[in-house]
């Protein structure tokens, strides 16, 4: 059964990293011992694994990074969970593909692993990184990611400001964009927000809501404590990367 937590951004204004988070992450990891970090989304790793480590070692974990590891595939099998941090999603799912990754982090999520994602570690959570902010840095070999659930996370989500003269498209104009030609839910997280899977339940969590996109049907308001199944189709087959 899987246990994943999907959060919109890691730090969040007026706190300090991931403390907006603590207390599900702590929910979600319980007992476990080891953490593994993914931190491929930024370009400095070292520095990226240090500030992690710091943290999760307050939160009394003891978490290693996979790019230290001299066989990054065996550092993920046997690790007792796995945190994906934010930065740029290109960057990070090149990088998962380019140490072969994808299919065992997928497996032992499937086994019941807990995963943790923020930000760019969200987005790879999806089917594909479709509905990413970031700008294509670098070239993955394909926009298909982990398909650990079977809707698209779209971190970071904006309301229009009516105050504002930008006359570019909002986020969800370029979300129902995304809807003319594919058929995925997309999840758009607010800061603060984020998905939580566990017992067969889709829940929103955090301190802000989501709101989500379906094709052909008007975007829905949800609020922290709603469950997002029937919104979201996890309540039905999953995706097919995560069979």
């Amino acid at each position: 059964m899987k246990r994943v937590l999907l959060i919109s951004n890691s730090t969040l204004y007026g706190s300090d990293y991931l403390d907006h988070a603590e207390s599900e992450i702590r929910d979600v990891l319980g007992n476990v011992s080891k953490v593994l970090f993914v931190p491929y989304a930024l370009y400095d790793r070292d520095a990226y694994a240090t500030k992690t480590r710091e943290r999760f070692q307050k939160m009394g974990y003891d978490l290693t990074s996979v790019h230290k590891a001299a066989d990054p595939k065996q550092a993920v099998n046997d690790t007792d969970a796995l945190f994906i941090g934010g930065g740029n999603t290109f960057r990070l799912l090149k990088a998962l593909y380019d140490f072969d990754l994808l299919d065992v982090i997928r497996q032992r999520i499937v086994d019941g692993m807990p995963y943790l994602g923020s930000s760019a570690g969200s987005n790879v959570a999806g089917p594909t990184i479709k509905t990413t902010k970031d700008m294509p840095i670098v070239q993955p070999p394909s926009f298909d990611a982990l398909g650990l659930v079977p809707f698209q996370i779209s971190p970071h989500f904006q309301d229009p400001d009516p105050n504002s003269k930008h006359m570019g498209e909002t986020q969800e104009e370029r979300i129902l964009q995304f809807l003319e030609e594919n058929d995925t839910p997309v999840a758009g997280l607010r800061e603060g927000a984020m998905v939580r899977i566990e017992n067969g339940a889709t829940i929103l969590k955090g301190s802000s809501g989501a709101r989500i996109f379906r094709k052909g049907m008007d975007p829905v308001e949800t609020s922290p404590g709603d469950h997002l199944d029937a919104l979201l189709g996890t309540n039905q087959s999953e995706s097919s990367h995560a069979a």
